[in-house]
């Protein structure tokens, strides 16, 4: 499935029905009064939040929603019939903004999260309504009003406690196809994840996380370049960080400082989360290489551990440290 995380629709609520004219018309009573029925209430539109979706695709091909208009009033003081409402449902994690004015609506994050986010209209008076004892025989009514109308961004932010982040061919598909049972595409070339990956990470009996990875990073990625920009609102949400940087580098303390400028140049707040470090291919580093990262700091308070997710070498001790660090207030 094609994974679509930004949508534009518009929505138009039913207007409300009119109110309706109409005098009794009965035998032996040849000026009845007035009997018109007051208008139905037009269709409202709810967006719904709904576990069971996990992408925008079907706004790619569908962008406006419109409810049913209410039923007019009719004869014999008869309400017409309210039009049906409209429910769009979206994958949980979707913000909700308005397109004209940018204003953030609704974050709709757990299942069943809903939010009515364009009103029906009104139904009108029918002329029974204004009868008085001055004016028995009204003959004006009331029309429906307009059902309300927006323009709406969709934004899907995933929805994951644990984010990986790093440049591309660290090794971050190959760990959570390892941890997880999500089965990203793993190559040996740059950008081959072009999409966010969530896997569920089972770590023991009743406990689990999930954990997503996006798109590698790449020095300016806050300003466009690679493919960063478009999928790093995708670790917003999480509230730990696993910086995977190649054991093999030249300089993996400068590759960890790159990676976190690129976070705090495009929100300083995911910068600011807790932060682990997996020095990735142990498998494949010398001694001397070991060595010198045996001794490198990351920072007050970022762990840094040796792994190997092709060997499994080190994946439990950095499982353990995920979870430790979700668990901390």
């Amino acid at each position: 499935m094609q994974f679509i995380d930004e949508a534009r629709i518009s929505v138009k609520a039913g207007d409300g029905g009119n109110g309706c004219i109409s005098f009794r018309h009965e035998k032996y009573i040849p000026k009845g009064g007035p009997d018109g029925g007051n208008g139905a209430r037009g269709g409202s539109i709810t967006i719904c939040a709904d576990r069971q979706l996990n992408t925008l695709l079907d706004f790619r091909y569908k962008h406006h929603y419109i409810a049913e208009r209410g039923e007019n009033g009719r004869g014999k003081d008869q309400e017409g019939k309210s039009g049906k409402n409209v429910i769009v449902r979206v994958p949980c994690g979707t913000l909700v903004r308005d397109a004209l004015k940018g204003k953030t609506i609704v974050d709709l994050i757990n299942d069943g999260d809903e939010i009515i986010i364009a009103q029906g209209g009104k139904g009108g008076r029918g002329n029974g309504e204004f009868a008085t004892a001055t004016n028995q025989a009204p003959r004006f009514a009331e029309p429906g009003t307009p059902g309300e109308e927006r323009e709406l961004i969709l934004e899907l932010k995933l929805l994951a406690e644990v984010g990986l982040v790093g440049f591309p061919n660290a090794g971050k598909s190959t760990l959570i196809s390892v941890i997880s049972a999500a089965k990203p595409k793993i190559a040996d070339y740059p950008f081959t994840t072009l999409v966010p990956n969530l896997g569920l990470v089972r770590y023991a009996e009743g406990r689990s996380f999930v954990v997503a990875d996006i798109p590698g990073l790449i020095e300016g990625a806050h300003e466009g370049k690679g493919l960063g920009i478009q999928f790093l609102k995708h670790i917003e949400r999480t509230k730990v960080l696993v910086f995977l940087i190649e054991s093999i580098s030249e300089n993996p303390k400068k590759d960890y400082q790159v990676l976190l400028n690129e976070l705090a140049s495009f929100k300083s707040a995911i910068a600011k989360k807790k932060k682990i470090v997996a020095l990735t291919k142990m498998d494949i580093a010398d001694e001397s290489q070991k060595n010198k990262l045996a001794k490198m700091k990351f920072g007050r308070g970022v762990e840094a551990m040796p792994i190997s997710a092709v060997a499994g070498e080190g994946v439990q001790h950095l499982l353990d440290a995920m979870w430790q660090a979700l668990k901390k207030p």
